[in-house]
């Protein structure tokens, strides 16, 4: 009965731990976990829908492409400047206005490595304009490890430029 339970609990843990991830070829719209082999540089790194390089805009060109729009679909690329420490279930890219952009992933599908900071990342998805609650403010702050004054000082909600990416390249 010992070896049933233990042989029951080995596989269970065997598939948790190995169902997440599954590769894609390009061109597919299935969503992969982690690096795919499949890009086109060697130290490349593909997250979630299979995307291209091509036709990628500075973080710098974004507000005229937003003009007067609460959303618009694009292609992105920039410098990560965050992770979250937690998970990587989000990252902030630098922007040249010195506000970073935050980045969060459709459908919670897939995650950033943790120490993806300084590279470069070309995303595909959707530019919004939303307002960011008072608690996901103090997550974010808790997830990149703020201290408990910088979390407890956050007050108002936040109107800001946020990313959805379904599609991320990483450098």
């Amino acid at each position: 009965m010992k070896k049933l339970i233990l042989l029951a609990s080995c596989a269970t843990l065997l598939f948790a731990c190995g169902g997440g991830s599954k590769s894609t070829a390009p061109g597919t719209d299935s969503l992969q976990m982690g690096p795919s082999s499949d890009t086109s540089s060697a130290t490349a790194e593909m997250y979630g829908e299979a995307i291209t390089a091509d036709s990628a805009l500075g973080l710098a060109e974004l507000p005229a492409i937003m003009g007067d729009k609460k959303e618009v679909a694009c292609k992105l690329t920039g410098e990560i400047e965050a992770v979250c420490q937690k998970k990587g279930c989000w990252m902030e890219i630098k922007n040249p206005n010195g506000e970073a952009l935050r980045v969060t992933f459709k459908d919670y599908g897939f995650f950033m490595p943790k120490d993806a900071s300084g590279r470069t990342a070309i995303m595909q998805g959707v530019a919004k304009v939303e307002e960011t609650s008072i608690a996901d403010l103090k997550e974010y702050a808790k997830d990149a490890g703020s201290d408990k004054a910088a979390i407890e000082a956050i007050k108002e909600p936040k109107k800001e430029l946020v990313f959805e990416a379904s599609g991320v390249i990483l450098k």
